[in-house]
């Protein structure tokens, strides 16, 4: 399906490789070498991919798409490298991680110089408006990071908490992506702001599947099953299965999460499973897909427009 998505725009994707690895040159040698350690390590390309669907479903791609393209893959890939730091993780994507490699220091100035050359690509390029949208994603991005943080110490998640947080720190980004898209092609208004409400629900829809993730026992998405119960982190299938249970089965979970042992999670997963969590969860995902398709359903008709409601489909879908 991913292929069939990208068909569109498989011209410019192509043409972008080029131009966004020129945007992370540098004459430092340890710093190219980082980079191109990076560049050879790219994944699926959504964000690259959202900004070209959505350049074309309003108007014509063009040189500021590609600065659009550029700006949001440059913050992402800096996350990326920061989330390794935070983390201690020692993989991405099942290679080794620039963290593992390079440890903390190298890690954290390479993700400070590609954070700011995103940063300097829209100002090179008179994208004022387009480095508004992409400040107030990373704004967006660290508060959603840190309030999961606070409240996971305190196990006081709640399910309009659970969606605050999500939407900061995952569908903003990808909100961002369209929203540019559409300003690259100085889109009206209301297209603007369908492209923003579709990426807003994609990325809500998109996190939904990243934590459900969690709870399946198979192994093909390169990180262990419990890794975010593992790590304190409730997401919406235990909160949901909490707001099922009584005080004492909650204490329970509560108890056995902070205990931190692997054989807990079998537990934990089927404690959810009981009390209907992971099926509300599919639900609530299911649902934010179709929000994300409604938002373009008046969208002129093209080719464009149909990969991104095949895009919505693929999200919820997807096994990795």
């Amino acid at each position: 399906m991913l292929k069939q998505i990208k068909e569109s725009i498989s011209y410019h994707l192509d043409n972008f490789e080029p131009f966004f690895k020129k945007n992370m040159g540098s004459n430092i040698r340890l710093l190219d070498l980082v980079t191109n350690y990076i560049l050879r390590r790219k994944g699926k390309q959504l964000r690259p991919m959202l900004v070209f669907l959505s350049a074309g479903a309003c108007g014509q791609i063009n040189q500021s798409t590609y600065v659009a393209a550029s700006m949001v893959e440059l913050l992402h890939t800096a996350t990326l490298v920061h989330d390794d730091v935070v983390d201690e993780a020692y993989e991405r994507r099942g290679v080794f991680s620039v963290y593992a490699l390079w440890r903390s220091k190298v890690s954290v100035l390479v993700g400070d110089f590609i954070l700011s050359r995103g940063l300097l690509v829209a100002v090179e390029n008179n994208q004022f408006e387009m480095l508004r949208v992409i400040s107030g994603a990373v704004k967006d991005m660290s508060e959603g990071e840190l309030l999961q943080i606070e409240r996971s110490r305190k196990m006081n998640i709640d399910e309009d908490t659970y969606y605050e947080i999500i939407r900061k720190k995952t569908a903003s980004l990808i909100a961002s992506c369209c929203t540019n898209g559409a300003l690259s092609v100085n889109a009206s208004a209301d297209l603007v702001n369908g492209m923003k409400d579709y990426g807003q629900n994609l990325g809500m829809a998109f996190q939904i599947r990243d934590d459900l993730f969690d709870y399946q026992s198979s192994g093909l998405i390169g990180k262990p099953t419990g890794n975010d119960i593992k790590e304190h982190k409730l997401t919406l299938p235990l909160i949901y299965a909490f707001s099922q249970s009584d005080s004492s089965e909650k204490r329970r979970i509560v108890r056995l999460i902070n205990g931190g042992k692997k054989s807990n999670i079998v537990k934990i997963v089927d404690f959810a499973k009981r009390n209907g969590g992971i099926d509300y969860a599919k639900q609530k995902m299911l649902d934010y897909r179709d929000s994300a398709k409604k938002a373009i359903e008046s969208f002129p008709e093209s080719e464009y427009k149909r990969s991104l409601l095949l895009l919505a489909d693929y999200i919820v879908n997807r096994e990795k």
